[in-house]
């Protein structure tokens, strides 16, 4: 990998902690611990919510209408990533990234206790919001914590942000499999009560560990003068009072909500981009580097659009189409797999494949392929997954582990493109601007997230082979296009890989 100019927030990781972790800086132990707890949580109630919405009253529900309720989750996955960007202002101009990180985490672990502990749709509605805003101020500042640990040159970039990621992974494994078998067993809300504990525990142990951080993640980058704070809070309060009114008003509704939060995506991401684009604090390189990530922004937002309806999509696919009763079970006899399970096999592949992507990355060094061209096969391989499940077409019972190969496939994609985004954002990110440049990555998978619940609407038995097919077909043109300019892309890119 080329070097690049170190900055202030990507100092060289001192010698006595550079070797601690699997060769990698100590700091980055705490933070994949906190990563894993955070995610158990997170996917835990994911793996059940939209159930929770479409299923009867009788069976513990709220009866929301399937369609709706898969656009529900899709917009509230994209808010999770959308307000990551308020989740990166915060931490460059009011606190710091460290304590940001840890405010967010307590929103989080309050929203699912919510979802425990309130019945109905406003328990749902409060849940979801707090853990929406606190998942997306975490996800932007601990991204950040991650690069700071090593210079922009430090060829172990990569491989560590692959094991952050193989953190993030196995907190996704066991969090569907402990909270779906709970959820059979006992019911929603005590599901989402496991969530909570999870959270709990990440937060206990990032407070037990919190100094083998740099100290320079406890200071605010780009502090805002005090003189500006009333006018940030009056926005602050007409945006609230501004989304009161439309609900209020029945300008935005439940129906129409995937497709606002695409909208808002969309504007914010052109924002960001304009914001950065027009700065004055940034030199010429800083400036290439900003060009050079918007055809990755839309690849990335392509991959993403696929593979999170693993939330909406698949798991109606997993409840309506699959066989998931198990004949012969020792101790149980006749057992039907639990629905959230099917969303396991992703981070089942991710934490065997992982550190062999991880291990690829540290021999090649300077050999490997440059961002583009990962992201480029990243995205073909998640439209060649859609397209694996067209043999089933009209097959009555598909069998469970048809989706665990198109699961393979899709994250065979996603280690080519997810950890090596966030570890690029880190590297391509201007000095001034750290934290947004990460949240502008995350946007993607925000426009992609809010997107897998909009195409949701689109999706039934009866249209599978069309809609399989062209979103497949779509997605792996998006990719090769990619691959095509990767050469000019990554001269934009300025000495970044």
């Amino acid at each position: 990998m080329t070097s690049a100019p170190s900055s202030p927030t990507a100092p060289r990781a001192p010698e006595d902690a550079s070797k601690t972790f699997f060769g990698q800086p100590r700091g980055l132990a705490n933070l994949f611990s906190v990563e894993l707890w955070e995610r158990f949580s997170f996917y835990g109630m994911q793996g059940i919510v939209l159930l929770y919405m479409y299923f009867e009253v009788a069976e513990g529900g709220l009866a929301i209408d399937r369609a709706v309720a898969a656009g529900i989750v899709g917009a509230y996955g994209g808010s999770v990533y959308l307000f990551s960007v308020l989740g990166g202002w915060v931490a460059d101009r009011l606190l710091g990234p460290e304590r940001t990180m840890l405010g967010s985490g307590v929103l989080i672990m309050a929203g699912h206790t919510s979802l425990a502990l309130l019945p109905g749709a406003w328990g749902l509605a409060t849940g979801l919001i707090l853990i929406a805003v606190g998942s997306g101020g975490l996800k932007a500042t601990i991204t950040n914590l991650v690069g700071a640990l090593y210079a922009r040159g430090d060829t172990r970039r990569d491989a560590g942000f692959s094991i952050f990621y193989m953190g993030i992974n196995i907190g996704g494994l066991l969090g569907p499999l402990l909270t779906g078998l709970v959820f059979q067993r006992f019911g929603f809300h005590l599901g989402f009560g496991l969530a909570a504990v999870g959270m709990a525990i990440g937060l206990a142990q990032y407070l037990w560990a919190r100094r083998s951080l740099p100290e320079h993640v406890h200071r605010v980058p780009d502090p805002l003068p005090r003189e500006h704070y009333p006018r940030y809070l009056g926005l602050a309060g007409l945006a609230v009072v501004v989304v009161v009114v439309a609900v209020l008003t029945g300008l935005l509704t439940a129906e129409n909500l995937s497709s606002v939060v695409v909208g808002a995506i969309v504007v914010a991401a052109v924002v960001l981009f304009v914001v950065l684009l027009t700065s004055r604090h940034l030199d010429g390189d800083e400036r290439s580097r900003v060009w050079s990530f918007i055809p990755m922004f839309v690849a990335s937002t392509a991959f993403w659009a696929l593979f999170q309806q693993q939330f909406t999509v698949i798991t109606i696919y997993s409840d309506t189409r699959l066989d998931r009763v198990v004949e012969g079970v020792p101790l149980l006899g006749t057992w039907e797999v639990p629905i959230p399970w099917v969303q396991s096999f992703n981070p089942v592949f991710i934490i065997l494949l992982a550190p062999v992507f991880a291990a690829l990355w540290q021999r090649l060094g300077d050999r490997q392929p440059a961002a583009p061209v990962k992201f480029g096969l990243g995205t073909a391989l998640m439209g060649a997954a859609f397209l694996v499940f067209l043999p089933m077409v009209g097959v009555e019972g598909v069998p469970v582990l048809w989706v665990a190969l198109v699961m393979l496939v899709a994250t065979a994609g996603e280690l080519m493109l997810s950890p090596v985004g966030l570890s690029l954002t880190t590297k391509l990110a201007p000095k001034a601007f750290p934290v947004l440049m990460i949240a502008l990555f995350y946007l993607s998978v925000a426009l992609g997230t809010a997107l897998s619940g909009f195409l949701a609407a689109f999706y039934s038995e009866e249209n599978e082979a069309a809609y399989f097919g062209i979103l497949g077909a779509v997605t792996i043109g998006v990719g090769v296009l990619l691959l095509v300019l990767s050469r000019p892309i990554t001269r934009l890119m300025r000495g970044v890989r």
